[in-house]
């Protein structure tokens, strides 16, 4: 039997598979951004399951690199959680490790913001401030054109998810740093 999983319950779970600060501030960081999402996009009353699904959405990256959005899966069931959750976070993988296409306009959002905050906040790391919230667009396609700065961050994905919701790349940029700013105080913990 399948349940909803609470942000605490994920948390938990989360830190059972990741111990690295890098990766449970990434994760702190998407699930701020889908937060962000969901209200910005008029899914208020499901901004927490957004969140859930951008907090777990590496859960398995960090013990199973090679098997990443297939083991998190496992993962899920055995821990009780429901379909959608783990169709959602599986589905970031799609094209890369796993066939499951995001269908949702949150597994969308998800897929083009997973690799594009870890842009966002490599260029913020370059800056004095060492913040979004002086950030700028132009700032940001400045180092996403050099393909050797943040090479780990794929532009294709970043591309195709901007094109799987219908945005210009600008503006998912856009509203992605603002987005960023809105949880900055949360992940800068770590």
């Amino acid at each position: 039997m399948s349940k909803e999983i609470t942000r605490d319950e994920a948390w938990e779970l989360l830190c059972k598979w990741n111990k690295e600060p890098f990766h449970l501030r990434h994760a702190v960081t998407v699930e701020g951004v889908m937060r962000y999402f969901a209200k910005e996009l008029g899914y208020a009353e499901e901004e927490n399951f957004w969140g859930i699904v951008g907090l777990l959405h590496d859960l398995d990256f960090e013990k199973y690199p090679n098997e990443h959005c297939i083991k998190e899966q496992d993962i899920l069931r055995d821990f009780g959680a429901e379909e959608r959750l783990i169709h959602a976070v599986a589905s970031h993988g799609y094209a890369l490790t796993v066939d499951i296409q995001p269908e949702h306009e949150m597994e969308k959002v998800l897929y083009a913001v997973d690799e594009l905050t870890g842009l966002i906040g490599a260029v913020a790391l370059m800056r004095p401030s060492k913040s979004v919230s002086d950030l700028e667009l132009k700032s940001v396609k400045k180092k996403y054109k050099n393909l050797n700065f943040a090479a780990g961050c794929s532009r294709e994905v970043i591309e195709r998810g901007a094109d799987m919701l219908g945005w210009d790349p600008d503006d998912l940029i856009s509203r992605t740093i603002l987005a960023m700013r809105s949880c900055e105080a949360e992940y800068e913990r770590f």
